[in-house]
Order: structure tokens, then sequence, then C-alpha cells
């Protein structure tokens, strides 16, 4: 019996049908390099073979009597691949625009918990704006898999269990884990009554770190090390109550040139991609003439997994808040300022124990925390209370090389995480054989044409590129 950590247990908690909890990608693919000329059913069964016998993809959760605890993982004997990979075709002319059009249908529609928490829609007949008259239809993976199950790390493992580095090679496994094993309604409830009469004395275990984590953070903000605080976020159009609409924008970035940024000024990646964000969002509201005199607040999840106790749970995480510059317009002066605020934010994430997430999360409690949730969105407090955060950035890593889905080369691998009630925007760059790959996704009623959000990305980034080379070229001058 596996039971969810309190971590992954309370992104089911927090799900409604406006709030949704899983976590997206988009793959276009370029069939020409199967060994076999692509068919709908050939890649299902592949899928199938590759799945059939892993946990991460049949397990299901199963809810604890009276919701004394968090659910467990059992697993799904009825599994099905014919309910989690289906087929469509994209609507004529099948453009980029029907593209994200579907998609953002596909993102609105809910996971059904009787099943593995995961799916994938198979879309036919995309043509890319720059395909030449001779290319073929490219076929699109939208995947969607719930956080309870994924986190961004482990997300992009799963997905690579499916992918090769050779269009004919196998594809790269898994390390080997057990089936968990279905338990009786009475152990379950058992070690429920068990947890519960436990939980005064863990949480002493983690009032003292606790407060010695506040006692910190005072200091820090007191010298001016500390990383930006929540609550401290201007309010924008998308900082508000959400629906379960959505809409969803990609666009490319060339990873060479973020890397000669960053060497050129002694930065890193994540600095030159939050600068970039920050740009492309400064650019966003003053074309609406809502761009607030104070930056924009933007949470940053941290994998912990290298530095975790914790062996169990799919989620390893934590978060850090940065500001992203949106009231600097020259952006290497913006670069420099977030390097600052950056080294700072990790310095003072470093101190707080990787684990501090995880060991809070395990006190929520199923029925409560999901009432909270419900009343929050209903009572529109989102709107009322100080801004918490602007929205969501991750960078994630991916493959340096190629790699093959089933075969056909990955042309894109952009991921999309969810968006919350007071934050409806987030923003997924992930690396992929050269190219970033950014990802919008936006509540549609906060951000109704994420087009015009992600369009700037690639003139703010040749924006950054140019004043660097710029003031490179004087420096060398002298």
């Amino acid at each position: 019996m596996e039971r969810l950590s309190g971590l992954d247990a309370s992104f089911l908690y927090l799900e409604t049908p406006a709030q949704l909890m899983h976590v997206c990608a988009v793959m276009v693919l370029d069939p020409s390099s199967m060994s076999e000329p692509y068919s709908f059913t050939t890649l299902q069964q592949g899928i199938d073979a590759n799945v059939h016998d892993v946990p991460a993809f049949t397990r299901k959760i199963r809810g604890v009597p009276l919701g004394l605890d968090h659910p467990v993982w059992v697993r799904d004997t009825a599994f099905d691949i014919e309910r989690h990979v289906h087929r469509l075709a994209l609507p004529s002319p099948g453009g980029y625009a029907e593209l994200m059009e579907l998609c953002a249908h596909l993102a609105s529609l809910p996971l059904d918990r009787s099943r593995p928490l995961w799916e994938m829609w198979v879309i036919e007949g995309y043509r890319p704006v720059d395909a030449a008259d001779d290319d073929p239809d490219r076929v699109v993976v939208f995947a969607k898999m719930h956080h309870a199950t994924v986190d961004g790390v482990s997300g992009a493992n799963l997905v690579s269990h499916l992918c090769s580095l050779e269009p004919d090679a196998p594809p790269l496994l898994l390390e080997h884990s057990e089936h968990p094993r279905s338990p009786s309604r009475g152990e379950l409830l058992g070690r429920a009554v068990l947890g519960t009469a436990a939980r005064p004395l863990t949480l002493a275990r983690v009032l003292k770190p606790s407060a010695q984590v506040i006692a910190k953070t005072v200091s820090r903000a007191r010298q001016g090390t500390a990383m930006a605080a929540p609550f401290s976020a201007p309010r924008t159009s998308f900082n508000g109550t959400i629906t379960g609409h959505r809409s969803i924008a990609l666009t490319n970035l060339a990873l060479d040139d973020v890397r000669a940024v960053k060497k050129q000024t002694g930065t890193t990646v994540n600095d030159v991609v939050l600068t970039v964000a920050g740009g492309a969002l400064r650019r966003y509201l003053a074309e609406r003439d809502e761009l607030p005199a104070g930056s924009l607040l933007a949470t940053v999840p941290v994998s912990v997994r290298d530095t975790t106790r914790r062996e169990t749970g799919a989620n390893k995480v934590s978060a850090l808040f940065t500001k992203l510059g949106t009231d600097v317009d020259d952006p290497v002066e913006r670069l420099h300022m977030l390097a600052e605020r950056n080294r700072n934010a990790k310095e003072h994430h470093n101190a707080i124990s990787a684990d501090a997430l995880q060991d809070w999360a395990e006190f929520a409690a199923p029925r409560t925390f999901g009432l909270a949730v419900r009343t929050y969105a209903n009572l529109r407090l989102a709107e009322r209370h100080p801004v918490v955060h602007n929205l969501v950035i991750s960078n994630v890593p991916g493959p340096p090389v190629p790699v093959y889905f089933m075969g056909a080369r990955i042309e894109v691998l952009s991921p999309l995480g969810p968006v919350f009630h007071g934050a409806g925007l987030n923003v997924t760059v992930m690396s992929n054989a050269g190219r970033l790959h950014v990802g919008v996704i936006a509540c549609r009623e906060s951000m109704p044409d994420a087009d015009a959000l992600v369009r700037h990305f690639p003139v703010e980034l040749a924006r950054l590129t140019e004043q660097v080379e710029a003031a490179g070229s004087r420096g060398s001058a002298r």
C-alpha cells in the first residue's frame, strides 16, 4: 500500500471545476522519422506496451473511509489504454490557431478520478506555419497528468519512458518499482486512526524548525537579503477569481542566444529566462495601459529531489518568490537586478529545510481543505485581499539532444502548469535539443489571447542580446 504524501494529496484537495490541478504538455511530432508509416492504432498500441506494467501509469487513487487520512494508490486492475489515449483531427485549415484553441479546450477538461490520472490526445493534421509544401502533416500529442502524481521533474521522467535517442531504439527505461497492493477497508481505517493519533507529535517536530526559519527570515529582511515577500504583488487583470476556461500559446527561443547572454553577463540561464519573461509581461501590460508602478511577483517552483529526506511522494518541490523587474525598462539593468535578487532568494531558500513544504502539507485535512478552497472561490476572496503572487514561472531542464516519441522526432516539447485563484497565469519553459520551448496557459476570462503575451518573448530576448552585445563592444573599445 502506498499512501499519497500530504503535498501530493493537497493537489487533489485544491481541485475544483475552475481550478484544475493537472499539468499538460504539447508535443509536436515529425512522423517522417518513424520506421513504419504513422497510424494511430500503432501509436496507441506502442504506448500501451510501454506503460501497461509501469505503476506510475496504471495506479489510481482510493479514498480512506471517512476522509480520516490522505488517499492511497492502488493498481487499476481494469486498466484500458483506450480510456487514456484518444484520437482527434485538427479542424481546417489545421494551423497554429486551431491547435491552440483545441489544446485550450482539452486543458479545460478534468481528469476522471476513477482511473489512473493521465491521458493523451493524439491530434492529427497539424500544419506548422514554416512547413514546406512537401512536408508531412505533424502529429501533436496533448498529454495531461494530475499534479498529485507528478511534478515538473518526475513528469519529464515519465514522458521520457516513451522516448528514445534514436528513431528505432527502444524507449528509455524507468527504475523498476512494484505495483501498490490494494488494502482492506479495515486496514485503511486502522492506519488512518493511528496516523491521526500521532499527528500532535508530528506537529511538535515541525514547529521548532519552522520557528527558526521565521527568525532567520526576519534577520535576512533587515539585512536586505531575503527573498521577495508574498502578499506584496500589485494587482493585474490576471489576479482574480478564475474560471475553468483556458487560453494557451507557445513560442520558441534559441538556447544558444540565452547561453551567450549568460556567459557575457556572468548570470545564469534562469536569470536570463526570468528577465525575458519580465520584459514580455511589461510589454503586455503596457499595451493594455495597466502596467503597475511596482514589479510583478512570481512564484518559482524549485526541485528538492537532491536534498529531501523523503523517499516517497511524487512531488518533491519547494518554491521561492522573486520580483521580475517589470518596473525596469532597460533589459540589461533588469537582468543584473534579477541576478542579485535570485542569488539572495536562493541563499534564503537553501536556509529552509527541503522538506518544510512537504512536512506542513501533511496536516491538510481532506474535507476541511476542500471546503475551504470552494468557499474561497465562491466568495471571490482572491479579489479582496492583497495579491499573494502574480503568476507562476517554471524552468524545467529537458533533453540536450534530439529525442523521439515512439519513433517520431519531437520538434516541440512545451509543458503547461496549472493556474490558481488569484494567479491565473502560468509560464513554463523547457529546454529541448538547443531550443527553449515557452508555454503560456491562462484563465481565458483573464487573458483571452495568450499569444498577446507569448509573442513578446522572442522580441525581448533579441532586445536583451543586442544591448548585451553593444555593451560588450563598448567595453572592448576602451
